[in-house]
């Protein structure tokens, strides 16, 4: 009986949360935490309840119609985006960071669906210049520690960069650093479509004891202005598949010594 009533509850609590949207086109956790009086985990699930039921679609801390036009992060829209690779290569990240780590964590989808699963270390210090990772962290994940990099924002994209991002990545060390590159392109690099980003991509390589690169087998070959780093200066580099082999062979041809770990991740 006391199941029937938590399901209806939960029904009721769902159905309200529609009647929000058609008011506001989104709505995010914290709102439906504070007026349902629910955990953020009870919010949550509700909204990916409702996203699996086709009634509304997910972003980063909330929800947004499926009928109303709304301005989203370019995050948001690439959330739904390739979501099983992302999540096989943050599983094999995780493996990683040990116990008491301090992480520098880039901007991304893929750096995200990373810090989701840092709950199974305990001590961890994540260094961001991404507004959506420090907002889940604060949400979800008490037991982790953020540390802000200052700068400005770069609209549309919840980040921050700039000289003060710059100066504060000089003042700090970290035992790895997650990077998501835009691209990599053989027999040049890692690279990405922001000028501003690339050098703070390189200058969080340059903060850390050890760097990964993440990227899904879209990235491979794809559009990126700006190189920010060439595979000897990553110590590994995760994907969920290397198609036609053009990073195992851009390895390859590489000295023993300078060459990084590539792991393929099981989707």
């Amino acid at each position: 009986m006391a199941h029937v009533t938590t399901r209806a509850f939960a029904d009721e609590r769902r159905a309200a949360i529609m009647e929000m949207l058609e008011h506001n086109a989104s709505v995010q956790v914290a709102d439906i935490a504070q007026t349902f009086g629910v955990s953020s985990v009870t919010a949550r699930a509700d909204l990916d309840a409702l996203a699996e039921s086709g009634k509304l679609r997910r972003t980063h801390g909330g929800a947004v119609s499926l009928h109303k036009r709304l301005t989203v992060s370019t995050q948001d829209r690439r959330i739904n985006i390739n979501v099983a690779a992302k999540q096989a290569i943050a599983q094999s990240a995780i493996e990683l960071v040990g116990n008491g780590d301090t992480l520098l964590v880039d901007s991304g989808t893929t750096a995200l669906e990373f810090v989701r699963l840092l709950d199974q270390r305990d001590g961890i210090t994540v260094i961001t210049a991404d507004i959506t990772i420090a907002d889940y962290i604060d949400e979800s994940m008490p037991s982790v520690d953020v540390v802000m990099l200052g700068g400005a924002l770069r609209k549309g994209h919840r980040y921050l960069y700039g000289p003060l991002t710059m100066q504060a990545l000089q003042t700090v060390h970290a035992d790895l650093a997650v990077i998501c590159p835009g691209a990599f392109v053989p027999r040049c690099g890692f690279t990405t479509d922001f000028p501003q980003m690339a050098e703070t991509k390189t200058a969080m390589i340059a903060a850390a004891r050890q760097s990964a690169a993440l990227m899904d087998a879209s990235k491979v070959n794809g559009r990126g202005m700006y190189r920010f780093a060439e595979l000897t200066d990553v110590d590994t580099v995760m994907m969920d598949c290397d198609p036609d082999h053009a990073v195992a062979t851009s390895i390859a041809e590489i000295a023993d010594d300078e060459r990084p770990n590539l792991i393929i991740a099981s989707v």
